[in-house]
């Protein structure tokens, strides 16, 4: 899929769609570091560059923390990446240097460790949730009928941010079995605004993300998200909706 296939309407794109829509067409016509570049703040760290700029051989988190660049390539993946950088600026300043402090102490092997298993997951894969502590509690149960169909209602007052790059480069084509990783606010902060940057860096806690504090959810049954989920039959689907352990 290219650049000019996305479908800003999609809701789980309305974080990014002000920035996001005119950033993908400037890329059209040069390239999309140039075109996140354009996007970004006056004076603004890191400054989007050409993949070509990353030395051969070189970490790419220790790169960007080093030299205060995002190496870009000219894909989707990469553009979401980027997009979430001018949208979330702080939150990804933290896991990226999070990243680099880990790659520093342990260098690069085979494996990355559980701090960098668990950074990586979310700077790919993650989403946050703002909801009442009903829809916490079914979610956390993997208890999909409450969550979805006997609690629907409750959704009005919840929000889920879209934070993963790859995941959102993956819902361009959106399938049922697209799932997120969702972040479970640290205990102590008593929920976790969605849309909120600050905050969310400060739930970016080391010792806690190295726990694996995230659960499951298969965004398409978000209601409003697919216009199947309006059928309670959507929910059926055990391969998609697993049942809690």
């Amino acid at each position: 899929m290219s650049l000019a296939a996305i479908d800003w309407a999609q809701p789980w794109l309305a974080p990014y769609r002000a920035i996001g829509e005119a950033t993908a067409h400037a890329a059209l016509h040069s390239s999309v570091a140039v075109a996140l570049q354009q996007s970004a703040a006056p004076d603004s760290l890191p400054v989007f560059v050409p993949q070509l700029d990353l030395p051969a051989g070189q970490a790419y988190e220790a790169h960007i923390f080093q030299n205060r660049t995002v190496p870009t390539r000219d894909n989707l993946h990469d553009f979401f990446n980027g997009l979430v950088w001018l949208a979330f600026p702080e939150a990804k300043r933290r896991l990226n240097e999070l990243q680099a402090a880990e790659i520093a102490r342990t260098g690069i092997a085979s494996t990355r460790g559980p701090l960098r298993d668990a950074l990586t997951l979310f700077d790919e894969n993650g989403a946050v949730l703002e909801a009442p502590a009903a829809l916490w509690k079914a979610l956390a149960a993997r208890d999909w009928h409450s969550l979805f169909v006997t609690q629907r209602a409750l959704w009005a007052e919840a929000r889920l941010l879209v934070f993963g790059h790859a995941l959102l480069e993956k819902l361009t084509t959106p399938r049922k079995a697209v799932t997120a990783h969702v972040l479970l606010p640290l205990p102590e902060a008593g929920g976790l605004p969605a849309f909120d940057d600050r905050a969310l860096a400060r739930n970016l806690d080391p010792e806690y993300l190295v726990r694996k504090p995230f659960v499951p959810l298969p965004v398409l049954g978000v209601p409003g998200w697919w216009p199947e989920n309006e059928s309670a039959h959507f929910y059926d689907d055990a391969k998609v909706f697993r049942p809690g352990p």
